[in-house]
């Protein structure tokens, strides 16, 4: 892989991997267009890594409550710590299990074009949902385990390339009457280890980069981080807006898209 193409995989993975477009589906597409006829599987490792980062720093206040609420029993703060860090681990067993069982099935997904282009035509219909969501909705002390599960499932499925990560879980959180600004921050906290569970398994097959592939890489895990992290603030704000329902029509666009290059490219 040449360090241009990393870099605009990397900035495509940044984009994509918050904004509800499904960056799975748009890696796909992008090595497609760019002449990779099989996925380049160290490289999206590479480019979570950077992806992981820009959570890290967006949702830091999110992750400082959780590690007070381990220490600090008598604040509200250390409260809704614990909470939170109780949702992310019950979140976590549904995508837990769906990426153990069947991570090779999944992974086949991964050079299918008409899977891409069908499961971004449903991550379009998710996200439409949302447009009848009132602003008025459950704040963390109010969302149960059975919630978190039903969450944690929409994110499983997410492997799935073409079903937007972001998407399915603020979409699902938001159908299932959760607070807007909770459901977005719920979403990518619940990320942190799905996404450190998905890069220790990917390593463990594939081991250590080459020297030829370490540059690529890094320009992609530098480039992913950077545009993640702005992806990451734009679409607080619109889900704060109501607007998440504004992505439907792209993901509608891009998977006919995708159909028809499967079936006439």
């Amino acid at each position: 892989m040449e360090i241009w193409q990393a870099a605009v995989l990397g900035l495509v993975q940044g984009l994509t991997e918050f904004l509800p477009v499904s960056s799975s589906g748009h890696l796909v597409l992008g090595q497609r267009l760019l002449g990779f006829s099989e996925p380049e599987l160290m490289f999206d490792v590479a480019v979570h890594v950077g992806t992981l980062l820009a959570v890290v720093l967006v949702f830091w206040g999110d992750i400082w409550s959780i590690l007070r609420g381990l220490f600090v029993y008598s604040d509200a703060e250390g409260r809704r710590g614990r909470r939170m860090l109780w949702l992310v681990v019950v979140g976590s067993i549904p995508t837990a299990l769906m990426g153990f069982f069947f991570k090779d099935i999944f992974e086949v997904m991964f050079s299918s074009l008409l899977t891409v282009g069908l499961a971004l035509l449903v991550t379009g219909w998710l996200l439409m949902a949302t447009a009848l969501i009132s602003k008025k909705g459950r704040q963390i002390e109010q969302v149960g385990a059975g919630r978190a599960l039903l969450v944690g499932f929409a994110q499983g499925m997410a492997i799935t390339p073409g079903i937007s990560r972001s998407g399915a879980t603020i979409s699902t959180s938001l159908l299932l009457g959760i607070d807007r600004r909770l459901a977005a921050h719920y979403s990518f906290v619940l990320s942190i280890p799905a996404i450190l569970g998905a890069l220790a398994l990917q390593l463990h097959e594939l081991g250590p980069p080459t020297q030829a592939q370490l540059n690529p890489l890094l320009v992609g895990v530098l480039t992913s981080a950077i545009s993640g992290y702005a992806a990451l603030r734009v679409l607080l704000r619109i889900v704060q807006a109501g607007g998440f329902h504004w992505f439907a029509p792209y993901c509608f666009a891009l998977g006919l898209a995708a159909l028809a290059w499967n079936f006439w490219g």
